[in-house]
């Protein structure tokens, strides 16, 4: 399986995407490689990158969202696998506004299970497509800023490039 892969530079570092076909697969951060590594492995066994810049316009859509223009990630496609819970959950964060927040509590009632808050945050962990299913969204029950698998200081920039007063 060939996989296409670009990266954007940011204010909060090197952006890495891939995607298969007409749909984003993977967005992660630079120095966490070895995490989108093992996604893709799981994903699709044997794959090969090749460079593609643009593929899709999934960069310049991205780097449109950098500079504020937070609609622009709805137009992305993406193809994340997953068990169907992890895609509900997944899907589900696409319904947060930008500049708005959930606790792992209300998406756990949004997506029907309210009990499963903690299979909701290991899910939103496993997220393969960072920023455009915006698990940056997610806060903990006392509004804390807890996991974000690009690291916290990433989170904390993306909501208050959203207008999040944290």
């Amino acid at each position: 399986m060939e996989l296409l892969f670009d990266t954007v530079d940011s204010e909060i570092g090197k952006i890495l995407l891939v995607s298969e076909g007409q749909a984003l697969c993977a967005l992660d951060f630079e120095n966490y490689e070895a995490r989108m590594t093992k996604f893709l492995k799981a994903r699709y066994g044997e794959y090969s990158l090749k460079n593609s810049p643009d593929a899709n316009g999934f960069s310049t859509k991205l780097k449109a969202y950098l500079a504020g223009d937070f609609a622009s990630l709805e137009a992305i496609r993406v193809s994340v696998g997953g068990t169907p819970f992890q895609q509900q959950v997944w899907n589900a964060l696409r319904t947060i506004p930008p500049g708005q927040y959930y606790t792992y509590g209300q998406l756990a009632a949004k997506v029907g299970r309210p009990t499963a808050y903690r299979a909701v945050g290991m899910t939103n962990s496993l997220n393969p497509v960072a920023i455009v299913l915006p698990c940056h969204r997610v806060l903990g029950a006392n509004l804390a800023l807890t996991g974000y698998a690009g690291g916290l200081e990433r989170k904390r920039w993306l909501l208050r490039h959203e207008g999040v007063a944290l």
